[in-house]
C-alpha cells in the first residue's frame, strides 16, 4: 500500500512539475517583463549606489515617464486591433500648443481649455481612424501623414516661439501632489494609506479571481505562480508609495495614471469590447463574419487614442510649463518601445494594459538610471533601440516555439 501511494504521490508531483512548467512556457512573456523590470531596477540601485529608489528620484521617475505611460495605455489598444499610431508625439506636441495659445494668450479658463483639448485630440484621432477603419488605407501611412502635418500646425499655432508660463493650478495637474488630510509631519500618510489600500484591494481581487476559477475548474495558474506574482506586486505598490510618501506624497498625475490603469484593464479583460477588440487583432474576417462591426471599433480606438494624445500632452506642457514647437519629438518611438517591450505582438491580437505600463517603466528606468550613471544620450539610443529588437525577437522566437 505503502509503495502505491508513494508512486502516486510522485505521478501527481511530476503532474504538477509539467503543468508548471508548460504554463510557463505559454506565460513567458508575461512573467518575463515583470522579471525583466525588477532586475533592470535592482542593477541600476546597485550602479548609482542607491540614488536610483531615492524617494526624490522615484517621484522624478514618475513624472518623466507619465505622459508615456498615459500615451502606452491607447497604443497598447490600437496595436492589439493590429495597427499602429505614429503621430502621438506630434498630436501631444500640438495640443500643449493649442493649451498654451488659449490658456496664455486668449486668458481662457484652464478647465475649460482643458476640456476643449481632450476633445479635439478625440477629433483628431477620429479624423485618422476613419480613414483607416472606413478606407482600408494602412495606418502606418494615414499617421506618418498625421505626424507630419500636426509638427507643422504646432510650428504654425507657436509661430516658432515657445508659449508661456502657463497658471500654477494648471501646472498642479503635473507638478502637484495629494494633500495629507491626516497632517503627520515630515511624511503624507494619507498617500501611504492610499498606496497600501490599493495593493491590499488588488490582493483581494486576485484571490476572489482565484476562487472563482476554482468553483468553475482547476485554475491555469499554478498556485506558486500565483502567490509569487501577487506577492511581487503588493509588496511592491506599498513600498513604492511609502518611498513616496517619505518625500512628498502620491503626484497628482500619478493618481490620473493608476484611474486610467485600472479602467482600460477592465475595459480590456473583463468587457464586450475588450474582446471584440483582441479578436479584430487575432483575426478581423473571422470577427466580421461572426457580427462584430471592426470597422466602428477600430474607428474608436484611434478617437480614444488621440484623447490619451491630447491628456499626455496637458500634462507635459504643465510639467514644462511651457509648450515648444519641438515638444514630442520622438515621443511615438517610446510608446510604440514601451508597448512592444510590455508583451504586446506585432500581428495584433496579443498585449495587456499592465504589460505596456510596466514596459514604459523599463523604459523609463533605463532612461533615468542611465542619466544617473552620465551615460551619453547616444549610447542610451543604442542601448533602447537593442533592447526593443531582443523584446521583439523574442515575441516571434516564442510564436515559432508554440
Amino acid at each position: 500500500m505503502s509503495d502505491v501511494s508513494d508512486q502516486t504521490a510522485a505521478e501527481t508531483g511530476r503532474h504538477q512539475a509539467g503543468a508548471s512548467w508548460r504554463f510557463l512556457k505559454n506565460h513567458m512573456r508575461e512573467y518575463g517583463i515583470l522579471f525583466a523590470l525588477i532586475a533592470i531596477m535592482a542593477f541600476f540601485q546597485v550602479a548609482t549606489g542607491g540614488i536610483l529608489l531615492k524617494p526624490v528620484n522615484l517621484t522624478n521617475l514618475v513624472l518623466q515617464n507619465s505622459y508615456i505611460v498615459i500615451m502606452a495605455i491607447g497604443m497598447l489598444l490600437v496595436i492589439v486591433a493590429g495597427h499602429i499610431d505614429l503621430s502621438v508625439g506630434s498630436v501631444l506636441g500640438f495640443i500643449g500648443a493649442l493649451a498654451a495659445v488659449m490658456i496664455v494668450n486668449w486668458d481662457m479658463h484652464y478647465l475649460v481649455a482643458g476640456v476643449l483639448c481632450l476633445i479635439v485630440g478625440a477629433l483628431i484621432g477620429a479624423a485618422q481612424g476613419f480613414w483607416v477603419a472606413y478606407f482600408r488605407i494602412p495606418s502606418f501611412i494615414v499617421t506618418l501623414a498625421g505626424m507630419l502635418v500636426f509638427k507643422g500646425l504646432t510650428l504654425w499655432l507657436l509661430a516658432g516661439q515657445s508659449v508661456g508660463p502657463f497658471p500654477p493650478q494648471f501646472q498642479l495637474m503635473s507638478s502637484g501632489f495629494l494633500p495629507d488630510l491626516l497632517a503627520m509631519d515630515g511624511f503624507n500618510l494619507m498617500s501611504f494609506l492610499i498606496g497600501l489600500t490599493v495593493a491590499a484591494g488588488l490582493t483581494l481581487l486576485a484571490l476572489r479571481n482565484r476562487a472563482v476559477q476554482s468553483r468553475t475548474g482547476t485554475p491555469e495558474e499554478p498556485f506558486a505562480f500565483f502567490a509569487a506574482k501577487v506577492a511581487i506586486i503588493f509588496i511592491g505598490i506599498s513600498w513604492m508609495s511609502w518611498l513616496m510618501a517619505d518625500f512628498r506624497g502620491l503626484p497628482n498625475v500619478f493618481i490620473v495614471m493608476a484611474l486610467l490603469i485600472a479602467v482600460y484593464s477592465f475595459v480590456t479583460s473583463r468587457t464586450t469590447v475588450g474582446r471584440r477588440l483582441y479578436a479584430i487583432g487575432g483575426n478581423e474576417k473571422a470577427a466580421a463574419l461572426s457580427g462584430i462591426n471592426a470597422k466602428r471599433l477600430t474607428f474608436l480606438t484611434f478617437a480614444n487614442m488621440g484623447m490619451l494624445a491630447a491628456l499626455a500632452g496637458l500634462v507635459f506642457a504643465a510639467r514644462l510649463n511651457t509648450a515648444t514647437p519641438k515638444a514630442g519629438a520622438g515621443f511615438e518611438l517610446d510608446v510604440i518601445a514601451a508597448v512592444f517591450i510590455g508583451g504586446a505582438s506585432m500581428a495584433g491580437g496579443v498585449g495587456t494594459v499592465v504589460g505596456a505600463v510596466i514596459g514604459a517603466f523599463i523604459m523609463g528606468v533605463m532612461n533615468n538610471g542611465m542619466s544617473i550613471l552620465g551615460i551619453g544620450i547616444d549610447y542610451q539610443q543604442v542601448i533602447k533601440g537593442l533592447v526593443l529588437l531582443a523584446a521583439v525577437i523574442f515575441d516571434v522566437m516564442n510564436k515559432k516555439k508554440g
